[in-house]
């Protein structure tokens, strides 16, 4: 059985992502933390222990950094909604977390489960940074970890060349890009290539007529609406299900190549950009691997799996 621990900004794709990682049979969630994000973290923590009563699992959820490293949070509720699930209504109010702190819990997992423990995140990178901080040998104690953040090859989602989750806390991300773990990095190019949901597509998810299918439908709603204003097209894209289907089935990812990659730390339209450096110009060892092509037929498969 293989351990993971998932840190999540709970947005309403992050909902789904922790769907399909819950309801795989050869994976154990065994922590969830939270980080603020999308969502302020008290939101956050709302929409992941809701996820975990929906898919009836056992794992523990930790509170974890209320804000970025140094800056003051921007959430993305004009995207996802006020309640960061699509405002269709859920009942998100009063569950409780573990005591404890996402950091700590983060450090004792990887104690617990030295080489073993396959980290995946969601969300601004604060509370990694913050672990690797306090406890900076757990770098090496890890056995992957896989980011849904950056931009591999491509343009941004909240500055024509950063993507949201690196740009909300850029300096806790170059902390963790620097840290010596074994990452690969999932950015918004991929999701939009192999992970977005146009009409037809939407209207196949419905037609699969399960409630869980119907459910990743709807919360997607503020998701879509927010699309179409943008774009002037209605749809969505699902960045942290087709980064946990890649952390889960490696083959989901067809083309990964090793880079040097680090955070522009400014102000400005490059805050948060990821340099990806595909031609070795600055001639730098390879601090990640970046994901460039994936399968888009294995990402249906997976996420239409966990509908059961």
């Amino acid at each position: 059985m293989r351990h993971l621990l998932i840190d999540t900004d709970t947005g309403s794709d992050d909902a789904v992502a922790l769907l399909m990682a819950m309801k795989s049979p050869d994976v154990k969630v065994e922590v969830i933390t939270i980080v603020a994000g999308n969502v302020p973290a008290d939101k956050a923590l709302q929409n992941a222990l809701y996820m975990v009563d929906l898919c009836q699992y056992e794992t523990k959820v930790y509170l974890g950094a209320e804000k970025p490293l140094i800056r003051p949070l921007f959430t993305a509720q004009f995207v996802h909604g006020d309640d960061g699930m699509g405002d269709i209504g859920l009942d998100l109010k009063g569950r409780k977390p573990l005591e404890g702190h996402a950091v700590d819990a983060i450090i004792d997992t990887v104690n617990k489960f030295p080489n073993e423990i396959e980290i995946i995140t969601l969300g601004p990178l604060t509370n990694m940074a913050l672990a690797l901080a306090k406890a900076p040998e757990i770098a090496s104690k890890i056995k992957s970890c896989v980011i849904m953040g950056g931009v591999g090859f491509g343009y941004g989602n909240i500055t024509p060349v950063s993507e949201y989750n690196i740009w909300v806390d850029p300096e806790a991300a170059q902390m963790v890009f620097q840290s010596g773990m074994n990452m690969t990095m999932v950015g918004w190019d991929i999701s939009i290539k192999y992970a977005a949901f146009d009409q037809k597509a939407t209207q196949e998810l419905r037609n699969i007529q399960k409630p869980l299918a119907d459910f990743v439908v709807d919360i997607q709603g503020a998701k879509a609406r927010f699309t179409s204003e943008i774009t002037g097209e209605m749809g969505f894209d699902l960045p942290d299900p087709i980064t946990v289907a890649i952390a889960l089935d490696r083959t989901v990812a067809t083309d990964i190549k090793k880079r040097y990659v680090e955070v522009v730390l400014g102000e400005g339209l490059t805050r948060g950009q990821t340099i990806v450096d595909h031609t070795n110009i600055l001639k730098l060892k390879p601090n990640m691997e970046v994901v460039l092509e994936a399968s888009r037929e294995k990402f249906l498969a997976q996420l239409y799996g966990s509908f059961d």
